[in-house]
């Protein structure tokens, strides 16, 4: 079953929170660095937990990880590592947390060698499935082939986030994403 369908036998709030999600971000290109990486640190938390976990938590994740903010979450210290394992409002793991700021470390590193993040997935697009897996196995901590997907599909890089007779499908194609260039 696809999300798309998914989110159509919901009701009530919990319909409301996959809806925006689906409607408005799911399947999107993102262009701004910060952004990316709140992307991927919600994909890598979501690990072994529901989505509609993830999107209960967003705007903890935001404001526990100071709006994804590459610089700040980079400089993170252990202090920053404890605040975090005693935050109730995200998902206290810590691979899960010494990921984000070491995956933001890298990011940085990524953005000073192709000028952005945004920038580096463009420059090993297109590549399959199992191809970027292996890449963010090698680049990034805690980035295993569901994650990688799940990721890469919400950003616009891999086809499926919707089915073709989806209402929003017209809408992530009108805004370019990466997939659909060698469509």
């Amino acid at each position: 079953m696809s999300y798309c369908t998914y989110i159509e036998n919901l009701d009530g709030e919990k319909k409301a929170l996959h809806k925006t999600y689906h409607d408005h971000h799911y399947g999107f290109p993102i262009h701004d660095d910060n952004e990316l990486f709140g992307r991927l640190l919600l994909e890598i938390n979501q690990a072994g937990l529901s989505w509609e976990t993830i999107l209960k938590k967003e705007s903890n994740f935001r404001k526990a990880y100071d709006h994804y903010n590459l610089e700040v979450v980079a400089a993170y210290t252990e202090s920053d590592r404890e605040r975090l394992m005693g935050d109730a409002g995200i998902i206290r793991n810590r691979l899960k947390i010494n990921a984000a700021i070491e995956n933001a470390k890298t990011i940085l590193q990524l953005q000073k060698e192709f000028g952005s993040f945004e920038n580096w997935l463009a420059s090993h697009h297109p590549k399959k499935k199992e191809e970027w897996v292996k890449l963010f196995k090698k680049t990034f901590r805690f980035t295993g082939g569901e994650i990688v997907h799940s990721f890469l599909m919400s950003i616009g890089y891999l086809p499926g986030a919707h089915a073709s007779t989806c209402p929003i499908y017209q809408n992530t194609l009108n805004k370019n994403p990466k997939w659909a260039e060698n469509a």
